[in-house]
This record gives C-alpha cells, sequence and structure tokens, in this order.
C-alpha cells in the first residue's frame, strides 16, 4: 500500500514493488494481517506534518502478524516458519511482505487468531500505557471515552483485570458488549455528567479518554478528577491546558508489553473485538469505515 502525496482515501494505491531483505537484526515477514489506526489517517491527510512528515512514496501501516520468511544477518531468536506478532515504525505493514528489525517481534500463541495478532500492537500497548498511567487499581471508578472503540475496548478489560470498576461511554449498540466485560455502560452526549455521577454515586477517580471532544475538561472541571489521574491519548491542547497526561502509544511500546497482551489473549482474559476484514486491495473501503468512528474494535486488512 502506498501514497504519493497527502489527501483523502482516494490517493492510497496498491502497487507492486520489489521484494524488500531484511538487514541486519531484521527479519523479513510473510503478513498475514495487519491493523489499521486513526493516527494513520491524520499523517496521510498531513495533519502531522510538522511532527511526523511524510516522504513520498509512502507505504503505512505499524501493526503487523505473521511468518518469518528470512533473516537479516545477526538476526537472532527466530528462524524461518515461525509465526511472529509485532510492528513497524517504517510506516509498512500493510503490505505482504514486511522488513521488522528483530526486537520489535513477539512469537505468536497459537490460540490467537490471525486478525486479532495484527490488531494487537498499536490499541494494545497504547490502551495498556493509559490504564498504568491513570494508576487504575482496586477501589477505583474509571471512566472510559470511546469505550467499544479499537483502544477503550482494550482500556476497559485492561482497567477491570486490575481491580477497578469502570464506567464505560460508548453508543446504546455497544452496551451489551461492554455489561459482558464487566464495565457499567453510559451513553455519550448531553447530560453524559450526570448519567456518570448517577451509577458512580457522584465519585470518578480516574478518567481515560480515547476519543477527544471535551473529556479532559469534563472530568476535571465537572467530575473533580485529579488532572494526573486524566489521561487522553488525542486531546493534547487540552492536556496541556490541565496538567493531564497523554501517555499512550509511545509510552507503552515494548515486546514485553506486547507478550504480555497476547498471553492475555491466549487465555481469554482479554478480547480483542474485530469489527471488520478487508482486503489489502479494499484498504480505500478499510478507511472509510474507520473514519466513521463506531466501530466496535478494531478493523482488520489481510493481504
Amino acid at each position: 500500500m502506498r501514497y504519493d502525496e497527502y489527501g483523502d482515501v482516494d490517493v492510497l494505491n496498491v502497487v507492486e514493488v520489489e521484494r524488500p531483505a531484511p538487514g541486519p537484526a531484521e527479519v523479513l515477514v510473510r503478513v498475514k494481517a495487519a491493523g489499521i489506526n486513526p493516527g494513520e489517517i491524520s499523517i496521510r491527510k498531513g495533519m502531522f506534518h510538522d511532527r511526523w512528515p511524510a516522504s513520498f512514496p509512502s507505504g503505512q501501516g505499524s501493526d503487523l502478524a505473521g511468518v518469518v520468511e528470512e533473516l537479516g544477518p545477526g538476526a537472532q531468536g527466530f528462524s524461518p516458519g515461525d509465526e511472529v506478532i509485532g510492528w513497524t515504525d517504517a510506516r509498512a505493514s500493510q503490505a505482504e511482505l514486511v522488513v521488522v528489525p528483530v526486537a520489535h517481534l513477539v512469537a505468536k500463541p497459537a490460540e490467537v487468531p490471525w486478525e486479532v495478532a495484527g490488531a494487537l500492537f498499536v490499541a494494545g500497548v497504547t490502551a495498556y500505557a493509559a490504564v498504568r498511567a491513570v494508576g487504575a487499581s482496586a477501589g477505583d471508578t474509571v471512566v472510559v471515552s470511546g469505550a467499544a472503540g479499537g483502544v477503550g475496548s482494550i482500556a476497559v478489560q485492561l482497567a477491570r483485570l486490575a481491580g477497578a470498576a469502570v464506567i464505560g461511554l460508548a453508543g446504546e449498540q455497544n452496551h451489551q458488549w461492554l455489561l459482558e466485560h464487566g464495565a457499567i455502560p453510559v451513553a455519550y452526549g448531553d447530560g453524559v455528567v450526570g448519567r456518570i455521577r448517577e451509577v458512580s454515586d457522584g465519585h470518578v477517580d480516574a478518567l481515560i479518554d480515547t476519543f477527544g471532544g471535551g473529556y479532559v475538561a469534563m472530568a476535571i472541571d465537572e467530575l473533580n478528577v485529579a488532572p494526573d489521574r486524566v489521561d487522553t491519548i488525542i486531546d493534547w491542547g487540552a492536556a496541556e491546558q490541565y496538567g493531564a497526561k497523554i501517555e499512550g502509544n509511545a509510552a507503552g511500546a515494548s515486546t514485553e508489553v506486547l507478550a504480555e497482551l497476547a498471553g492475555l489473549v491466549e487465555t481469554g482474559e482479554l478480547e480483542v473485538p474485530i469489527a471488520h476484514v478487508f482486503s489489502l486491495d479494499q484498504v480505500r473501503d478499510a478507511y472509510r469505515e474507520l473514519e466513521r468512528r463506531h466501530t466496535r474494535g478494531k478493523i482488520v486488512l489481510v493481504p
């Protein structure tokens, strides 16, 4: 998957390129599944040009799961044929073959489906970092905005595993899923503060914001949550204004965290909901669906 200029989904094209070759301490992986993420939309539109400029032609994608095809010089710990989960920082995972640093790979448990494995890294480590950032623990009440989204659905479960009571803000179509995963569902929109107060007996300890649009201000100004127990992965301006945290993917990115999350999926303690699976040549449709911001869980591409 390549694009040659910033723009909407119509700039995305699937093209034939030369087979990549792994360099020192690198592994060539044949991709079985690759997740897509909202940040990729903003990068492709040029909204993050000052922070993460694209060099054209640009590939896309971080998440991946696949089979080791070839080892570069000095790459150790894996063999051809091994099933792996990992990530690339080179915007390259939405492809049939991708070169990955061996330090960015972990073994894929056999019980973890390809689609789940390919969607695990970005959303999983982001949710992990956010739950850790707000210090969720037994006795806490934690609110999660966008609680049925890719990051939110995982954050809800990780906060519950940490012992916290979780209030999940989501559309009514996702309330049953939240209930089944131990959360208290609350509809977003007008009156949400009152609904949160009603189900929390007026006390909220922490808030994880995966959606933006005023939840940081709501937590601090209206729910009296301490700024150091508010984490947003999207509303950086509000975080700076209020002194809230912005810990997400960068804070959680490690093979140790990825392996821990894969283990939780393997044992059935963590579900990564898969909303849709698209083939690579349907990449434009996949991102159109993602931009609607109403999917439960993750959207995945398969070559």
